[in-house]
């Protein structure tokens, strides 16, 4: 058998288009929840299956959820995910 070339060429000849920035996800559970008599953190946590420190994070935009968790959070808010998630790009 024959080696496999040790870099194959991209369809532009070799040249590897930039890279664009990541956009950001951003989201407003924590105005959702504010707006939920009794709604805090863990409660938000407990219904959705994560930590409350999950819940810090993702109110602070240092975490960006998976889509399953994403949609568990909009259906507790009984909101379409893109209302609570929407990216900035």
């Amino acid at each position: 058998m024959g080696r496999m070339p040790s870099s194959i060429s991209s369809p532009t000849g070799g040249c590897r288009l930039p890279r664009k920035p990541e956009p950001t996800l951003n989201n407003k559970i924590r105005l959702l929840r504010g707006a939920a008599p009794g709604m805090t953190q863990a409660s938000l946590a407990e219904e959705v299956g994560v930590t409350r420190q999950t819940i810090i994070s993702l109110e602070a935009g240092g975490y960006v959820p998976s889509l399953p968790l994403a949609l568990r959070i909009a259906k507790v808010f009984g909101t379409p995910v893109e209302e609570v998630f929407w990216l900035d790009e």
